[in-house]
């Protein structure tokens, strides 16, 4: 949902946080605040990309909270009429595969749609909730 995009913005400097879950990449200060950053990449069990100059940080509301994501690029956005969109397969699907919201052909692509509330994993979010935003003073 494009709603819950506050920006995007290029990649910068990530602060590493220790003990933190593997798909956290640690925080960067953004305009006074300090947000938690994932990348999708370790969320979703893909293998690792170099950072490119189309790799970007997308700061999203999930809970109530600002999380930046870690994508290797930004396209375009789409209105997706609902009428193209299916739930996904069961077969596809797993547990751990939850935030897969539905599934759109759009303009002969597949494009994979994501529950943002469901991307965090329990430890992501509580490790998110316990060491959130705040200010950088």
């Amino acid at each position: 949902d494009i709603h819950a995009v506050r920006e995007i913005v290029r990649m910068q400097e990530i602060t590493s946080i220790p003990q933190a879950p593997p798909s956290i990449e640690g925080v960067i200060n953004l305009r006074g605040k300090v947000n938690p950053v994932m990348d999708l990449r370790k969320r979703f069990g893909l293998r690792a990309s170099e950072e490119t100059k189309d790799s970007r940080i997308v700061v999203v509301d999930i809970g109530e909270q600002d999380v930046g994501l870690i994508v290797d690029a930004v396209a375009e956005v789409n209105r997706i009429p609902s009428d193209a969109i299916e739930p996904p397969s069961s077969v596809v699907t797993t547990e751990d595969s939850d935030f897969i919201s539905g599934i759109a052909k759009f303009e002969e692509r597949m494009i994979i749609l994501l529950d943002l509330n469901k991307v965090l994993s329990r430890t992501d979010l509580e490790f998110v909730k316990k060491n959130g935003e705040f200010d950088s003073n």
